[in-house]
């Protein structure tokens, strides 16, 4: 295939947008970033005319496709209602009462525009309800770029240290300290343990299926020590289901799990390509932010259309027929990489679900 035209775009567009993109993560794409003209059901159409099926869903957030009817017809109806008012629309809150309803882990819903934000919120909110300030998160997780928290996502190795006690590794030039952050290494109980004993950590926040990295899931009885322990020492328990949250389940992770944390992040499939996260949780944490103890603000926060979009999104998601379908391609897809695989002799792992899965070889 040639690409050679999105990369003309690339170098174009780069005399007006710093490096040509508008997320670092959009760089790493080979052969070059991507510019793309159309996108439906489930392909793409670059600006070189190739056709390309989209295993990338856009980063996650596009779990229903590039163009599902249900989705489309609501972001289309609301635009002749309104775009944004300094208020709230009754959207909003029937959005807020299906997550609740499919969420295992959300009494309250407080709706934000990026998980970068909720991540904050969530940081608030721990340190608010323990009065303590430090927080623990693992190597290999990923919960935003901000500063507080953009440490040890991908390590080098030689600068990592050891296994079991790692030192933090900033993730960008130009970051500040992460003082109050404690990294830890994932899957091992006794580390934690030993953290909590000192009655000094605010929360925890984990990935509760490590898919930023490697597809690496929970040991068995991991999660359930983790939240055992969190409630013996006090101490806040996050889930970022940004990437799991309504993928891997209706109730995300944690309804196929069976593990329920204080508060959860969510984001991606949660509105199907519409700007919109949020912070849920129980409701003796969720009311700090509605009692207005904890600041969460944001103008952009329920865009009408973006909650017109997020309702029709999980209707669909609670209908049970998106997840019968991923199930039945998903798992087609998982088993004939492993057979194309294994007839190459290339000795490989496939770990996850069928609506996300990662592949490791060896």
């Amino acid at each position: 295939m040639d690409f050679s035209g999105s990369l003309r775009a690339v170098e174009a567009g780069a005399t007006y947008v710093a490096g040509g993109v508008n997320s670092g993560y959009r760089t790493g794409v080979r052969p070059n970033p991507l510019v793309f003209t159309s996108a439906s059901g489930c392909t793409l159409v670059d600006v070189d005319g190739n056709i390309l099926t989209d295993y990338f869903l856009g980063m996650g957030p596009m779990l229903l496709g590039h163009s599902p009817k249900e989705v489309i017809d609501a972001a289309k109806a609301q635009l002749d209602v309104s775009l944004l008012v300094a208020g709230q629309t009754l959207a909003e809150y029937k959005a807020a009462r299906l997550v609740t309803e499919m969420l295992p882990g959300a009494e309250l819903v407080r709706f934000a525009s990026s998980g970068s934000e909720a991540v904050q919120v969530a940081f608030r909110v721990a340190r608010a309800a323990t009065k303590r300030w430090k927080m623990i998160k693992f190597e290999g997780h990923y919960h935003g770029w901000f500063d507080n928290v953009y440490w040890s996502v991908a390590p080098d190795p030689t600068t990592a240290g050891d296994a079991l006690s790692p030192i933090p590794v900033a993730g960008t030039q130009g970051q500040e300290s992460g003082e109050n952050l404690v990294v830890l290494p994932w899957n091992n109980i006794q580390v934690i343990e030993d953290q909590l004993k000192n009655g000094d950590i605010a929360g925890i926040i984990m990935e509760p299926i490590m898919f930023n990295s490697g597809g690496i899931l929970p040991l068995p009885g991991y999660l359930e020590k983790v939240r055992e322990l969190c409630t013996k020492y006090g101490t806040v328990l996050i889930f970022d289901e940004v990437i799991t949250g309504f993928r891997v389940s209706a109730g995300g992770a944690q309804g196929v799990l069976g593990v329920t944390p204080d508060l959860t992040i969510l984001g991606k499939a949660l509105a199907n390509g519409f700007a919109v996260a949020a912070i849920v949780g129980k409701k003796e944490f969720m009311n700090l932010v509605g009692e207005g103890k904890v600041m969460h603000g944001g103008t952009y926060n329920t865009q009408s259309v973006s909650m017109a979009a997020t309702v029709a999104t999980l209707e669909m998601i609670k209908s049970g027929k998106p997840h019968a379908t991923i199930e039945v391609t998903g798992s087609a897809l998982m088993k004939g990489l492993a057979a194309e695989f294994t007839s190459a002799g290339v000795m490989h792992e496939i770990v996850g679900y069928p609506s996300v899965f990662n592949v490791r070889f060896d």
